[in-house]
């Protein structure tokens, strides 16, 4: 176990490694941030004075070994855009992102495993098929149009819910929340949705094709031929052989919330990393595509960490082979 986590530690140094290569490359390259900090009309002697200011007189290997020390530290500099520190600004905006995606993801499995465990043991009757259309739908329907016909439906029409914005927040230490508030509430449900529609019928999608498969299994047979009871086959055997392959999806889906945030964001106006991002993209903020890349990045990395570890958890024959293995 030890020297699976110091395999998986290893790869993901590896790969924070390259990501934040990319990031610097971008950042060398698309714009003149000095340009972009004092204007068209600044003297060369204030241009150079500011370029040593930033380190961009130094030689590449060395700029890039800063700018991974400052990663690590988690500073990227100052926006163009605005002038503040990129961690401040990432930091101002990273609650509103987590408490969306982890709503999302919360609703998704909540909701998407239940239906597709029924769609499974169900399967042929007329909610088992409704639920196989509406989960083509939202498979197939774009997040941005879903957002505009949810806002259209219980904004516009009914006047249920609002339709922009994050409500009133409040702050525990450096932590703004939604969640303490019925304004926040309100504010979260249809962004919330939004976001995990896709996610919520992929994992229907997903639980309902590999229960069939494990139901057709010789063992699933041998237990109900034992005398078991539907349900402790089902939910006893049958559901949990089918977490794992459910794991790894929900995990990867869990970064992708988070990291394509971006267009529900935009939609609905939430004040979160993804809409940072799209301002920075409009006014080519190099300090802050970097940042947002290399922190999409680390949440991957983690929760890939974390779902190998799940792994060990779920599926005993992984404790077995690693056993074997020493």
């Amino acid at each position: 176990m030890l020297a699976f986590v110091c395999r998986r530690l290893l790869q993901a140094v590896v790969v924070m490694l390259t990501v934040a290569f990319i990031a610097f490359v971008l950042f060398q390259h698309v714009g003149d941030p000095v340009t972009s900090l004092l204007g068209q009309d600044a003297t060369p002697a204030q241009r150079e004075q500011l370029r040593a200011d930033l380190g961009l007189d130094r030689a590449f290997p060395v700029q890039f070994a800063r700018f991974v020390g400052n990663a690590v530290q988690g500073e990227f500099g100052l926006s163009l855009r605005q002038g503040r520190k990129v961690s401040t600004l990432i930091a101002e905006r990273l609650p509103a992102t987590l408490e969306l995606s982890l709503a999302a993801a919360v609703l998704a499995l909540a909701v998407g495993v239940p239906m597709g465990v029924y769609a499974a043991l169900r399967r042929g009757t007329f909610l088992s098929h409704v639920l196989m259309i509406v989960s083509l739908l939202g498979v197939s329907l774009p997040t941005f149009l879903i957002g505009i016909l949810l806002i259209l439906v219980f904004a516009v029409w009914l006047h249920w819910l609002p339709s922009f914005g994050r409500g009133d927040v409040v702050m525990l230490g450096g932590w703004s929340t939604g969640l303490l508030t019925l304004s926040g509430w309100q504010h979260l449900v249809l962004p919330s949705v939004t976001l995990a529609v896709f996610q919520l019928t992929l994992i229907m999608r997903l639980v309902r094709a590999e229960m069939l498969e494990v139901l057709r299994t010789d063992y699933i047979r041998f237990a109900l031929a034992r005398g078991l009871t539907d349900r402790a086959v089902h939910f006893g055997h049958a559901l949990k052989n089918t977490l794992v392959p459910v794991i790894t999806i929900t995990g990867l889906q869990l970064g992708s919330l988070i990291a394509f945030a971006i267009i529900t964001e935009t939609v609905f106006q939430w004040p979160g990393m993804g809409l940072l991002f799209i301002q920075a993209i409009s006014f080519a903020d190099i300090p802050v595509m970097a940042a947002y890349l290399c922190l999409i990045a680390l949440i991957f990395v983690i929760i890939n960490l974390v779902v190998d570890l799940l792994y060990f958890a779920v599926d005993p024959r992984l404790r077995i082979d690693s056993a074997a293995a020493h």
